[in-house]
């Protein structure tokens, strides 16, 4: 079934796995400018509850679709221009489905560079070459054939020249034939293997490489990861990568596709594949698999970072908890932030927690005064430069001066970024570039997805070489991340900032500017409905953002929940089923089990038909009065903090440790155990079971158990394994470590 813009739903359905309405009716609703967070939450009759993945896949994959469908009919109009498009090649244009097949069927009809097949035929050589093909019965021996056409002038100066014409015509015509490179291309595929080697460069500085000094792999088994270094060996210099496969099998099979086995001139022909073989057909696969190869790859990176980051930003924020933040530096000492419960700086002031004694006792007397002033606030440092030595200054302190004291080691990747961004000048006027930095540190502890919005996300050190990923490419995945996470959590509109409301469904960067001044210059909002007083919020973008909008204390009770405006007549009509008014919900503790009991007892099904609301939406309306105010991140566990140091040096194989997962890439996962550097559990030491991806068993943020598998002193570096030992004699117990968010080791 053919749908507007040729596009195949039923195609579609099946390979998403739903149905052609639900295709059909989700396309309908971002067709009309509804937006996935939107849809998702707020559309579920007319997609049949499907979630966020499954819509995003949908619309990935009709757009895909709908490209190659105005590709092809861009294809139609450049040929039939050329007076070429005949009624089967318009057909075989029509029925492709893949952009690879269309651009292999205009080929032979796309403009290209003087050729030497192009030269030939305007030597008239072209006659000659057509009788070769079709075997002219009339034609007898070559070189008597040839020797007539010889034209000194012309450039044709014997028979070997006329000859060669010939191939060349013949090779190009093979070397574009759709169903050729098909044929080959399924070849390559199965067959095809990348040799490298190193450069001269390469040898005398590219150590970081010599594991694919001398190394092969086919293309098939050569993971993702394998690919981005590869490719980033080879850009620098220090790599040459080759494209071998079985040409040999290519050359057998395209004779007798050719018929060419029992052709007349079998030799000739031969020579014609032979050459299309070299000089179109191996080079356009070697492009082509390079190309597809990178593009998966990169695809497969932007994946990883995406679930990383996805899973950073959700995050549970540390509500209701001052903070003292810790910028650590050697020479130009320890900035510190006092940060209240809001976000607000209190004060600042500078320490060194290295330097000659005298320095480091008056900043030790300075940092206890501060935690005193400010009521033992909890202290994040930064896991930058100089951090270990802030640690261990500060774990002192708190030893010897702090009784109960906590802190926490906090990923700063991105907080220099920020610090010189236009949105930190306008935040901190008065401060200078350090101070913001340092800032960042303790809200990004606060609550994380309100500040690391502010930070472009390829800064954020949670990725798999992120940084050979282009920009574009990424940025465009990222953005869409942070708008689901956005949506997920909700925004509290008096005080979001636009960096933050930029994101909610419906809005952009305009209209979160707009929404701001509105603020400071009429004060807080009361209800939703006073965003319609905001220059270009219309009826459609206060639709599509208004649910993911919340007020607390507000006029509007219901305005502090996820139910939409659209459904508060609804809302209403199911509290007054339980004798609650919409103010009381205000006083109500979300999870409040008396309001839950009350709420769990209603027969929704039959209520729905009553009311004329869908079934999904009252189960949603429900649920949002059953936890009013419900933050999504509140039900993750929170932060474990620390009281003491681990040194290298404390280690020993077998000891038992906890961590947080920093960073999950292909190979394993980065886990941050209290040293300076991460250590790695490798992809075989998550579980004793085969598991095909570390995702599958581990995401960024998680509370690991781990074991010292290995220690190489000299590197600094330390093998984990979250594989419990057999034997409980097998393990040493050590102090365990608490977690923190440090960055990761690895050169991704």
């Amino acid at each position: 079934m053919s749908e507007p813009g040729n596009v195949d739903y039923e195609r579609v359905a099946g390979e998403v796995g739903v149905t052609v309405d639900q295709v059909r009716n989700v396309m309908s609703l971002l067709d009309e400018g509804n937006t996935v967070p939107f849809v998702t939450r707020y559309r579920k009759e007319r997609t049949g509850n499907l979630d966020e993945e499954q819509i995003r896949a949908i619309q990935g994959r009709v757009t895909a679709l709908r490209q190659v469908a105005e590709r092809a009919q861009t294809i139609l109009r450049l040929i039939d221009a050329q007076g070429k498009l005949t009624p089967q090649l318009r057909a075989q244009i029509e029925s492709t489905d893949t952009l690879k097949r269309l651009e292999d069927l205009y080929l032979p009809y796309r403009p290209k560079r003087r050729s030497r097949a192009a030269e030939a035929r305007e030597r008239g050589l072209l006659p000659l070459a057509e009788r070769v093909w079709n075997q002219d019965a009339s034609l007898g021996e070559l070189d008597a054939a040839a020797s007539g056409l010889i034209d000194v002038a012309g450039g044709l100066s014997d028979t070997a020249a006329v000859l060669q014409g010939v191939v060349d015509i013949l090779a190009e015509r093979i070397g574009e034939d759709a169903d050729v490179r098909a044929r080959c291309r399924r070849i390559a595929n199965r067959s095809g293997k990348l040799t490298v080697a190193a450069t001269k460069e390469g040898e005398e500085k590219g150590s970081d490489y010599r594991n694919y000094f001398q190394y092969s792999e086919e293309v098939t088994k050569i993971p993702p990861h394998r690919i981005m270094a590869l490719n980033r060996g080879e850009k620098a210099g220090f790599l040459r990568i080759r494209f071998e496969w079985d040409r040999d099998r290519a050359l057998t099979e395209l004779l007798i596709f050719l018929r060419l086995t029992e052709h007349r001139y079998g030799d000739f022909a031969r020579s014609c594949v032979v050459d299309a073989l070299t000089r179109f057909i191996h080079p356009g696969l070697e492009r082509e698999l390079r190309r597809e190869l990178t593009e998966r790859a990169e695809s497969h990176s932007v994946t990883v970072f995406a679930r990383n980051l996805r899973n950073l930003l959700l995050q549970p924020p540390l509500r209701n908890c001052r903070v003292l933040a810790i910028d650590p530096g050697y020479r130009t000492g320890c900035k510190l932030a006092v940060i209240d419960e809001f976000g607000n700086c209190l004060k600042t002031d500078l320490v060194f927690a290295t330097g000659s004694a005298e320095k480091k006792l008056a900043s030790r007397q300075k940092l206890v005064e501060l935690l005193r002033e400010y009521d033992y606030p909890v202290v994040a440092i930064g896991n930058g430069t100089a951090c270990r030595e802030t640690e261990e200054f500060v774990s002192e302190i708190i030893a010897e001066e702090v009784p109960g004291g906590r802190y926490l080691i906090v990923n700063e990747s991105g907080a220099s970024i920020y610090s010189t961004s236009q949105v930190a000048r306008d935040e901190f006027p008065d401060f200078d570039a350090t101070v913001r930095g340092t800032i960042s540190i303790g809200r990004r502890l606060q609550d994380p997805l309100s500040e690391l919005v502010k930070i472009d996300p390829q800064h954020i050190g949670v990725g798999m070489y992120q940084h050979d990923v282009g920009t574009r490419r990424l940025k465009e995945s990222l953005d869409g991340v942070i708008e689901s996470c956005v949506n997920y959590v909700g925004v509290e509109l008096n005080t979001a900032s636009a960096s933050l409301l930029r994101y909610v469904s419906g809005f952009n960067q305009l209209v979160a500017r707009r929404v701001v001044e509105w603020r400071s210059e009429h004060g807080r909002f009361s209800s939703r409905e006073q965003l319609r007083q905001v220059n270009g919020i219309g009826d459609a973008v206060f639709t599509q953002a208004a649910g993911f909008l919340k007020i607390a204390d507000g006029d509007e009770p219901l305005d502090n929940t996820w139910i939409h405006p659209e459904s508060y007549n609804a809302a209403r009509d199911v509290l007054k089923l339980i004798s609650v008014e919409p103010g009381q919900l205000t006083n109500v503790a979300a999870g409040s089990v008396e309001l839950t009991e009350r709420l769990s007892q209603l027969d929704c099904p039959s209520l729905s038909q009553q009311f004329g609301v869908g079934l999904p939406t009252l189960n949603d309306i429900v649920e949002s009065l059953m936890r009013p105010g419900r933050d999504p991140r509140a039900d993750l566990p929170g932060p474990l903090f620390k009281g003491g140091i681990l040194k290298l040096d404390d280690l020993c194989e077998g000891i038992e440790l906890t961590g947080t997962v920093l960073n999950v890439v292909d190979f394993g996962a980065f886990v941050d155990v209290g040293l300076k550097d991460s250590g790695l559990v490798h992809i075989s030491q998550l579980s004793r079971r085969y598991i095909a991806s570390p995702h599958d068993i581990v995401a960024v943020g998680d509370l690991v158990t781990v074991w010292v598998l290995g220690i190489d002193r000299e590197r600094r570096r330390v093998s984990l394994t979250m594989i419990r030992p057999k034997s409980r004699g097998e393990i040493v117990h050590g102090a365990a470590t608490a977690p923190s968010a440090a960055g990761p080791s690895e050169k991704l």
